[in-house]
């Protein structure tokens, strides 16, 4: 995998890159779709071909547990699996390990936890989690990380992330003994929850190690959007500039511009998917909630602005119709139109910081999408 910055705002810290791998080449800054079980929920993979995002991201744990290692492994990959042969960027699973198990044992060696499918007993390990990722074929892995909640004491925090440092060398060393690097791609993940220090410490022993790129784990867990960006921005800063950063769980536009501004390179979130499904959209003139009784007699587009075969086709009555009556279109549709969305506000944003126009750009997208304008969207509804 190689990166290139091919360019960058001038007053600020957005820059404009790419990622080339052996499946094809990215376009930074990026939306991941999430495709946590190999699918796009919602959507077919003829949908997700269309859409023509650059990378798409899938989970480790999940994939694991279902349809397991073995398939995977008879099917020759994911990419052969599911029938998508750009890049495939896997999470380790280590967020699903504490957040969805019921029993979960952390030990200096790995985790200990019981599958949320049936109550099964499994382990990962720094060197596990590789190679199932290995049989998965990503392009781009995470090495296992200790992710705690929010909020946490400072002893906790560094806890874990002493332990996210050493499963981080561990997985370092056996990823450069026995796998193709050019291949397949590691990326580091920088823990410490909301503590200055302790993330410091983090970032600074793990950029001494020669991974492929760093992500800022442990935020967007709850914590309020003032720290949230205190601590992207803070993070940001102790990361080296000539290796892509990833910022994970973030897909709401406006804080993924914030973090753009910053220096970000990569993004991914359910958000988008998972609010279409409940009837909030976005659109070039802010977010609707398409169940609204507003919408019940209005023969108009979604949005006149976007291409996408949603609003070439449809009105928003009929798609507040299919919402209102539970038919699978409009879960269909609406999360079409949100990932479409997705692509092309992260082109516009490339565009604007290649053309000297981010700020403006930037502007733009907070009258439609910041604070006050979520707040006047809901206080209508």
């Amino acid at each position: 995998m190689e990166f290139r910055v091919a360019a960058r705002d001038s007053t600020t810290n957005a820059r404009r890159g790419e990622i080339t791998t052996h499946r094809g080449s990215i376009r930074t800054p990026v939306f991941m779709p999430v495709a946590t079980r190999g699918a796009v929920r919602s959507l077919s993979g003829r949908d997700v071909d269309e859409l023509d995002f650059d990378i798409i991201l899938s989970n480790t744990y999940h994939l694991y547990l279902r349809p397991g290692v073995e398939v995977l492994k008879q099917a020759g990959g994911l990419h052969d699996f599911m029938n998508f042969h750009k890049p495939i960027l896997t999470d380790s699973g280590g967020f699903q390990v504490f957040s969805l198990s019921d029993f979960c044992r952390v030990h200096d060696d790995g985790v200990e936890f019981r599958s949320h499918v049936d109550g099964s007993l499994h382990s990962f390990s720094p060197e596990s989690i590789l190679d199932i990722q290995k049989a998965i074929g990503s392009d781009i892995m995470m090495v296992l990380d200790q992710c705690v909640d929010y909020p946490v004491d400072e002893r906790r925090a560094r806890e874990a992330m002493e332990r996210t440092v050493s499963w981080a060398q561990d997985s370092c060393w056996y990823w450069h003994e026995n796998f193709n690097a050019e291949d397949q791609s590691l990326f580091a993940i920088i823990q410490g929850s909301m503590y200055r220090d302790v993330r410091k410490e983090c970032a600074v022993r793990l950029t001494d190690l020669p991974f492929t790129g760093f992500a800022i784990g442990g935020l967007s867990v709850g914590e309020p959007k003032e720290l949230f960006r205190e601590m992207t921005e803070y993070t940001l800063s102790l990361l080296p500039d000539d290796r892509p950063r990833y910022l994970m769980g973030v897909g709401s536009p406006m804080e993924i511009l914030y973090a753009v501004k910053q220096g970000t390179d990569l993004f991914d979130s359910v958000m988008p998917t998972r609010i279409a499904r409940n009837g909030t959209l976005f659109t070039s003139a802010g977010r609707i909630n398409i169940k609204s009784s507003a919408y019940e007699f209005d023969q108009s587009p979604l949005d006149e602005s976007c291409g996408c075969y949603v609003c070439r086709n449809y009105t928003r009555s009929y798609l507040r119709h299919l919402y209102k009556a539970g038919e699978i279109s409009a879960l269909i549709y609406n999360t079409f139109h949100n990932l479409y969305f997705m692509n092309a506000f992260m082109n516009e944003v490339r565009e604007s910081i290649a053309g000297g126009a981010f700020e403006v750009t930037y502007d733009k997208w907070e009258r439609l999408y910041g604070y006050d304008a979520i707040q006047n969207e809901e206080n209508s509804t």
